[in-house]
């Protein structure tokens, strides 16, 4: 046995389970013991969460090199209740190209056996059922790799290794004119441009917004300029007019904006590396030479594209005069601050709308409506934070959404919302400070764009534009308000040691060249629920003093480490950053544990008595 092998905690996995049963298995069902003899690597994760989907990206190209030793599974763990329907998730599996078995958990049973407190969490199980790894965020996808190549000669050598191949079974595809569509955009024509998100095109359809008059892009995911037949996109959404009567486009999943040539059907590309942003990475320059991070959605807002940059809680701007990109707004701590565009926090911006005064967005994690002034500072309409969501009209200050990805400013001066989670268009008038309910029995609609007297829907689950008549009278519906569904983590009150726990992976050090390479930083909801620990400082472990007073908050704790590899022969070596952010929820109880565990990398031998 090699050392790390001998090195490395092993405990033993908990079963699989979760009432929506197995996707993407043939309608087979499995057990943890169907699975022995290969590595399994489990994916908690909920098809709300960018991070998540950012990780989906990370492993598809492990997933092809190992396909025949390593089974990936997708835990799919919900946040918001609308997630815990299983329809949803199988229109999610199939909506971000999801090649792995999933395993519904509408009741997070599984996530509790294996204490997941973020999304995404990445746990790698040995061949022989023991959990050897733990990883939560992104980023761990080399890490873990090199654990997996471990894992293969260790097992090889000890004939516990199954080759072969997997349970995944691929879906029959549908034969829609379009599939999980993003956002749409009325062209000068009348025409309208829809993002085929699924199926990674751009689609013109006529008037009637079902005849198709063309698509551009190959269909297939990649990363290529050209003309309208072999250019190629990933995952596109945001689509905006130019003052020039092109079109930009963001695509997401390549992290770039692009532009397509409305006459000739030429797409290029105006920002992005095609790499995902990264902290430490540049955050301003030359548009093709910064990175940008899962740009969802474009809008043209004081003579700039304003672009949600969905993937670090921020908005940038793209300036086409000068060809250069920069922060607008947003510090990359994911929740829910107002005030100047430097210190503001968004969670998962996926929808804007400019008008001559305001540039409305959907921000999607904390189910609000935001908007940015013209002197870049941001005001929150609709929404208190991450962990509140429901369908409630009424006075703005305690009106609900869930999870809208989309709005649009109506021409009397209010906004529709597209309130995705809720089925439902939504409205907010400034006018009045009231959220009212334009249209229900949508399916996951994520955008609409004003056609005269109507409002034409992105029905993103039902795979079609809907036309409705802006009604004089909203709709009525039975209020209903949700909070997140993970259960709070009972605490002592008082003295609390946080540890998050960070282990270098195999062949690493942490990265000390320039300073510490570690971060924490921690502040609560309420501020009053923490007494002392709160900010910023370089040690992973930190004593917090919580108030007894306070009953229920939740704590939120963002931790970055930065490791290399340890090779001394190597001058340049190839270096990490690992990086995760957590809400927990958290309820003070006389008795309960003085010890918050979060794994940021490596397992929590603290709490692995049984190790072996």
């Amino acid at each position: 046995m090699n050392d790390s092998a001998s090195r490395r905690v092993r405990v033993r996995a908990p079963e699989l389970v979760g009432k929506g049963g197995w996707l993407n298995t043939g309608d087979q069902q499995y057990t943890l013991a169907d699975l022995r003899g290969r590595i399994v690597i489990l994916d908690f994760w909920t098809f709300c969460c960018i991070n998540c989907l950012h990780v989906l990206d990370e492993l598809r190209e492990l997933e092809e090199r190992h396909r025949d030793t390593v089974v990936v599974v997708g835990v799919h763990s919900p946040k918001f209740v609308h997630e815990a329907e299983h329809q949803s998730v199988v229109d999610a599996v199939e909506r971000y190209g999801v090649e792995h078995p999933v395993l519904d958990d509408p009741e997070l049973a599984t996530w509790k056996q294996y204490a997941v407190r973020a999304w995404p969490t990445l746990v790698v199980i040995d061949p022989e059922g023991y959990v050897v790894a733990q990883h939560a965020g992104e980023g761990h996808v080399h890490a873990i790799e090199r654990l997996v190549e471990e894992l293969e000669a260790e097992h090889e050598a000890k004939g516990t290794l199954r080759r072969g191949d997997g349970p995944y079974v691929a879906p029959e595809p549908e034969p829609t004119v379009l599939r999980f569509p993003g956002k749409a955009l009325l062209l000068p024509s009348g025409n309208f441009l829809v993002s085929d998100t699924t199926r990674h095109q751009l689609v013109e359809l006529a008037e009637d917004g079902e005849s198709v008059v063309r698509r551009t892009g190959t269909g297939e995911r990649g990363f290529t300029d050209g003309s309208a037949e072999a250019a190629s996109f990933n995952e596109p959404q945001g689509l905006a007019l130019l003052d020039d009567g092109s079109v930009v486009v963001a695509d997401t999943v390549n992290h770039a904006l692009r532009r397509l040539d409305l006459a000739s059907g030429e797409v290029t590309t105006l920002a992005g590396t095609g790499r995902q942003w990264m902290q430490g990475a540049p955050t301003s320059g030359p548009a093709r030479e910064v990175a940008l991070s899962s740009p969802w959605d474009v809008a043209l807002f004081g003579g700039k594209v304003w672009i949600a940059m969905a993937g670090v809680h921020q908005l940038w701007t793209y300036d086409p005069a000068a060809g250069t990109v920069e922060v607008a707004a947003g510090t990359t701590n994911e929740g829910l601050v107002d005030g100047p565009g430097a210190e503001a926090w968004f969670a998962q911006p996926s929808g804007l709308a400019a008008t001559q005064e305001r540039l409305w967005l959907a921000d999607s994690e904390t189910s609000a409506l935001r908007w940015v002034d013209r002197d870049g500072a941001v005001h929150t309409a609709v929404g208190t934070g991450l962990f509140d969501f429901g369908h409630r009209d009424g006075e703005a200050g305690q009106a609900l959404l869930q999870h809208p990805l989309g709005v649009t400013a109506l021409p009397d001066g209010s906004v529709a919302v597209a309130d995705t989670y809720n089925h439902a268009l939504r409205r907010y008038d400034p006018a009045t400070g009231e959220v009212t309910t334009l249209a229900t029995d949508l399916r996951e609609p994520s955008d609409a764009v004003l056609v005269g007297d109507d409002i034409v829907v992105v029905e993103s689950a039902r795979h079609r534009l809907t036309r409705l008549r802006l009604p004089e009278e909203a709709v009525r519906v039975e209020a209903v308000a949700h909070r997140t569904q993970r259960a709070a983590t009972e605490v002592a009150p008082g003295r609390l040691r946080l540890d998050v726990i960070f282990q270098a992976p195999a062949g690493q050090k942490l990265d000390t060249r320039y300073g510490p390479s570690t971060r924490l930083l921690v502040s609560a909801t309420p501020p009053e629920l923490l007494l002392k620990g709160e900010g910023a400082d370089s040690d992973l472990s930190r004593e917090l003093e919580l108030d007894p007073a306070v009953t229920e908050g939740v704590l939120h704790v963002s931790a970055m480490a930065a490791s290399c590899d340890d090779d001394p022969a190597n001058e340049y070596p190839a270096c990490h950053v690992h990086q995760q952010d957590w809400g927990v929820p958290v309820r003070l109880v006389e008795g309960a544990a003085d010890r918050l565990p979060l794994v940021l990398a490596g397992l929590d031998e603290g709490a692995a008595g049984d190790a072996r």
